[in-house]
């Protein structure tokens, strides 16, 4: 990620700085008491708790660069959702795909979820939908070929 600016709205970089504060504060601590009880335990190279916890705390070390990284590396997009004409980085779109309706949530690149319908404002529906209107239709190649979308609200 080096010199990488993250694109983020400033809901998502909040849930970041919550998610790296409930690690340090709470999950990294009692991994670290855990790992310290099952060292006690006696001879480690047939001790599993002790195994167990020391990846554990490895893995939870490495999520917890990885997200001091994205946050200092992200810059806050512009929130765009007060303007509810056009389609914009904080925005939900209902959309009419193939006889469905469907609503997104247009989010930044590190946000994105598409099974809880967050799409990045840079995934090919997501730069076909920007600064569209209601009404507007768009067309995005997926493997299964093209798919027309019609925006029916903004909100």
């Amino acid at each position: 990620m080096k010199d990488n600016k993250l694109q983020l709205t400033k809901q998502g970089v909040e849930a970041l700085k919550n998610e790296l504060s409930d690690l340090l504060e709470k999950k990294r601590p009692n991994l670290v008491e855990r790992l310290s009880n099952a060292r006690g335990q006696g001879d480690l190279s047939e001790n599993s708790d002790y195994q167990n916890a020391k990846d554990e705390l490895e893995f939870l070390d490495g999520r917890i660069d990885e997200l001091r990284e994205v946050i200092k590396n992200s810059v806050i997009i512009k929130d765009t959702s007060a303007d509810k004409d056009t389609v914009g980085v904080g925005t939900k779109v209902k959309l009419h795909i193939n006889g469905n309706e469907n609503i997104f949530e247009i989010v930044g690149e590190w946000e994105a979820d598409p099974v809880a319908k967050k799409i990045s404002h840079t995934s090919p529906l997501g730069q076909a939908l920007m600064g569209k209107k209601i009404g507007d239709g768009v067309e995005v190649e997926a493997p299964a070929g093209k798919l027309h979308y019609e925006i029916i609200s903004i909100e």
